[in-house]
């Protein structure tokens, strides 16, 4: 499995993932337009294929505060460790920009729990988190579980 920054050339399988979750009512959808606007952010995870197999992104929101966001896995990849490595990976960069603690807002609470997250209320989030939540069909009823990790010192 090879792990990258993607390119133009992967926001169509990227939005495919995505859309299937979001289609399924586990995933927020991300408009193609959002995910051109946010490649920098993400993190592919790329078969001996060359199939994107996997994604993430990560999104600073505040003062040392950064969103873990858009994580999917093509269902036939899935307990495979590719979600958690992206997630990993994400974690490691944000520590080189400052970032303190990394937060996600998720429909799968057992997943980020294996990777050191915990579960919070959506109240112990800075309200510059939730500009974006007024473009959800969700808002102001959103159902996602908001979760937390701290990040060390070198990590």
């Amino acid at each position: 499995m090879i792990y990258r920054k993607p390119t133009f050339d992967d926001v169509e399988a990227i939005y495919e993932l995505i859309y299937n979750y979001a289609q399924d009512g586990v995933m927020l959808v991300r408009s193609r337009n959002a995910l051109y606007e946010t490649l920098r952010d993400m993190i592919v995870a790329v078969n001996d294929d060359g199939e994107v197999v996997g994604v993430g992104g990560l999104h600073f929101t505040w003062d040392a505060l950064a969103e873990v966001r858009s994580m999917a896995v093509s269902p036939k990849c899935i307990r495979q460790g590719i979600g958690a490595e992206i997630v990993r990976r994400l974690i490691r960069e944000s520590a080189k920009y400052g970032v303190r603690r990394v937060f996600t807002l998720t429909y799968k609470p057992g997943f980020f729990q294996t990777l050191g997250f915990h579960m919070i209320t959506k109240d112990d989030l800075p309200p510059k988190v939730w500009k974006e939540c007024i473009d959800c069909p969700k808002f102001p009823n959103c159902d996602e579980i908001a979760m937390t990790r701290d990040i060390e010192a070198g990590e």
